[in-house]
């Protein structure tokens, strides 16, 4: 019976970022739990000869993710968009006509950039922080709002960072998003808490990702991390499907406004 609490059988995630990496890790934990997906993705960016635009980060499309969706048995819907921009009315919109409802929204996408303080341009704190932050609110209330007009209530998981409680260095924006990632889920969980919306968050570690790329080939820096981590290694997306399936089911009903940590302990030290 208590395990019928972590089933999403019959449910609908929203899952922004999911062509790659920890979006594509919890979709799929999503899926295996039972929920169909609606992956939120930007468009293809200008790629290389490597299959990575300008960025170096990898823009592999959608059907990789709806292909290992539809393994587990479930149906996926790519939706293409860049978040900074597209009106997130559309976008719920888009999946409420292709799945029927929404009961959940992960809110996973988001951007990096590095720079000293000192040289950091406004260009880069603007993109960073209206990706970050500013998306992440404005689609969690519209989605909050198809919630209350569905009269079920749902789930919102938004994924915060290690710097929403460390400051870290070069990476001014990022530290700033995610601090604000933080607050965000507390104040939201405070205002919806009475219209049965659950707000919480998730704070990976070091993870594997296209984001981490650079410091896990820095054999120093890969070397100074992986001492401060007690579980000893990188995080990877799979490490995320027990958590987001917990704080997306009817087992986490009572849980509001908390940011849990999946950092292999580095907190902790």
């Amino acid at each position: 019976m208590m395990l019928e609490k972590f089933s999403l059988a019959g449910k609908v995630a929203m899952v922004t970022g999911c062509n790659t990496g920890l979006g594509q890790g919890m979709a799929l934990g999503l899926a295996a739990a039972g929920c169909d997906i609606a992956g939120v993705s930007r468009r293809p960016a200008r790629e290389t000869a490597a299959g990575c635009d300008i960025a170096g980060v990898s823009r592999r499309p959608a059907r990789e993710t709806a292909a290992k969706v539809h393994a587990l048995g479930r149906r996926f819907v790519a939706i293409e968009a860049d978040l900074a921009s597209a009106p997130p009315q559309a976008l719920v919109t888009q999946t409420v006509d292709a799945l029927g409802r929404v009961d959940i929204l992960v809110n996973n996408a988001g951007i990096i950039r590095r720079e000293d303080a000192l040289n950091f341009s406004e260009q880069d704190w603007d993109a960073v922080m209206n990706l970050n932050l500013k998306a992440l609110f404005f689609l969690s209330q519209a989605v909050a709002k198809q919630f209350i007009a569905q009269g079920w209530g749902g789930k919102i998981i938004n994924v915060a960072s290690m710097l929403s409680f460390q400051g870290g260095i070069r990476v001014p924006s990022y530290t700033a998003s995610k601090s604000g990632v933080l607050g965000l889920t507390r104040l939201l969980a405070n205002e919806w808490a009475p219209f049965g919306i659950n707000v919480n968050g998730i704070a990976p570690g070091y993870m594997a990702t296209n984001n981490t790329q650079a410091l896990r080939e820095d054999a120093e820096r890969n070397e100074e991390i992986l001492a401060r981590i007690p579980a000893g290694r990188w995080g990877k997306p799979e490490d995320l499907q027990g958590p987001v399936i917990f704080l997306a089911s009817a087992a986490s009903d009572y849980v509001n406004g908390y940011t849990l940590a999946v950092d292999g302990g580095w907190l902790a030290r």
